[in-house]
């Protein structure tokens, strides 16, 4: 258990915590939630002791270990890899190191030996006899090959660094597990054996995340951080969401009955609970969901851009023919032989493990880049949009306002007043939009690229990764936003929800082809034989 007393932190005018009292108990895992810059990491941060807070204190009980998810993936560059794990129990790697010391002695003493068995005693207490077995599990389960092991963090690619530094945190059950973004740069096998390992959990976890599903699968409560204080809610990231929407929906129904409200929740906790998996953790949040009440649900303070594609004329079906293309890229084969035909209506996810593919073959579609062999081409009635993964040469340089730099992509005859009403619904508001384009943060470079896109009214988008650098909120418009377009789409993406609600295609590229399915990407990931056709191209 952890306990936060009337914690508060200010950074110059800027309050980002305003006298915060929650408690965070055991068996429950808790997902951080707020916007871009509201300080979710900053309160970790407090949690674990590395940033003191202005006012207030965090208490844990005595002899109770918290762990954290370290974010420097060079701080361990000289050890092996085993040893970092265990180094995640702090005392335990101390007994190990004094131990072994002693027993390195040449002139050993009966006062060493007293002093052995005391660190022997308290090794055995520790579980150290089983540590070096229990590190290599939770190696082995995120994908760490045993080989690997006895390499030094050095060797080790920077993938494979990060699962190190997450092993480490999950080393030796601790009372408390703190974690920042801990699906960055894992594969989907690291992700779903790790949304495993935190289900079956028996102690408190705390984690900021922005993949949806991950927090859905994992999440008892949700810690909602705005306006400086954080408000518990019971239920994962979606249970949350739907009924702040819920909520706001009754607030502007004042005159509804209050029995229709309560018969709206019942509904609306039931539809939830009928969702929970068999799980131990599941059962407990569906016994918590049950006992909400209509005061337990608040509409949230949230803004969500709006975000909406409209497509001109409608697409006939002849959209993209795909013959061969092949593409080397730094002397690297990235690209071999790919054809497809694109239908209407497709929503294609491009998936793998190659990014530099995934990207390459965007641009060549867009005609930014010129394939080695092959051809494609696109049908008569197709306009298309396309986000880049890259977007930094739209705004370098730039010396245009919001506005301006969105009249390039506008209609001539669009006035200020329209681009300005657009740019609000993005979340630009008042003087935001005299902003110099090339000062914006990642974030509002991501909106602005959404808005030139809608802008275009086209009927075939390609998105290249277009949730990188955007909050949960403005991830959840881009998802909904997609969910509801009318035309056809390539897109990649990493969160699987995300690809989970829009895809109806799953191409995978891999070094032998594509493997192509016309399927959700769950039943893609849990079809046997196309899993089975994925392990034998990858070999």
């Amino acid at each position: 258990m952890i306990t936060v007393n009337n914690v508060s932190l200010q950074y110059g005018d800027r309050k980002l915590f305003e006298e915060v009292n929650i408690k965070f108990t055991p068996g429950n895992c808790y997902g951080l939630i707020g916007a871009n810059g509201a300080g979710k990491s900053t309160f970790l941060k407090i949690l674990s002791g590395e940033i003191e807070a202005q006012t207030g204190d965090v208490h844990m009980k005595p002899g109770e270990r918290l762990a954290v998810l370290k974010q420097n993936h060079f701080e361990y560059e000289e050890h092996e890899v085993l040893k970092v794990v265990i180094m995640g129990h702090e005392r335990l790697y101390e007994v190990m190191q004094e131990k072994d010391a002693i027993y390195m002695k040449a002139d050993f003493s009966e006062e060493d030996g007293m002093k052995a068995a005391e660190l022997e005693g308290e090794f055995a207490e520790l579980d150290g006899w089983e540590a070096e077995s229990n590190a290599a599990i939770l190696l082995k389960g995120l994908g760490i090959d045993e080989e690997l092991h006895t390499k030094k963090m050095a060797d080790l690619t920077g993938g494979e660094k990060v699962k190190v530094l997450l092993a480490q945190a999950l080393f030796g059950k601790p009372d408390v597990l703190l974690l920042d973004e801990p699906t960055n740069h894992l594969d989907i096998k690291a992700i779903q054996w790790l949304e495993e390992f935190l289900i079956n959990f028996e102690n408190t976890v705390i984690v900021v995340s922005h993949d949806r599903h991950f927090l859905n699968k994992v999440c008892t409560h949700i810690a909602d951080l705005d306006f400086g204080k954080i408000q518990i809610y019971v239920g994962n990231y979606d249970f949350w969401y739907e009924s702040s929407q819920l909520a706001l929906k009754m607030a502007q129904d004042a005159n509804k009955k209050k029995e229709e409200k309560i018969k709206e929740l019942q509904n609306f906790v039931a539809r939830f609970s009928a969702n929970a998996s068999k799980s131990k953790q599941a059962t407990s949040r569906k016994k918590l969901l049950e006992k909400i009440s209509l005061d337990d649900i608040k509409p949230s303070s949230r803004r969500y851009p709006y975000v909406a594609f409209t497509p001109e004329r409608e697409i006939g079906n002849d959209l993209l023919r795909v013959d061969g293309i092949t593409k080397t890229i730094d002397g690297v084969k990235v690209l071999d032989n790919v054809s497809f035909i694109m239908n209407k209506d497709d929503k294609i996810a491009l998936v793998g493990k190659d990014e530099i593919a995934k990207t390459a073959l965007f641009k060549i579609l867009m005609g930014e880049m010129e394939p080695d062999s092959g051809t494609f081409k696109w049908g008569v009635t197709t306009s298309q949009a396309y986000f880049p993964k890259d977007n930094s040469e739209y705004f370098e340089n730039s010396d245009m306002n919001l506005v301006q730099w969105l009249r390039q992509f506008s209609p001539a005859d669009e006035s200020e007043s329209f681009l300005r009403g657009f740019l609000g619904r993005m979340l630009f508001s008042g003087e935001e939009v005299l902003k110099k384009a090339s000062v914006l943060s990642g974030g509002e470079k991501v909106r602005c690229m959404l808005s030139k896109m809608m802008l275009s009214n086209a009927n075939v988008l390609l998105l290249d990764e277009p949730t990188n650098h955007l909050d949960l909120e403005s991830i959840t418009a881009v998802n909904n936003g997609l969910v509801s377009f009318k035309g056809s789409m390539i897109f990649a993406s990493h969160d699987h929800q995300f690809i989970q609600t829009i895809a109806n295609r799953i191409i995978e590229i891999t070094p032998k082809g594509l493997v192509d399915k016309q399927m959700t990407y769950d039943e893609f990931l849990e079809n046997k034989d196309v899993q089975k056709q994925l392990e034998q191209m990858y070999q």
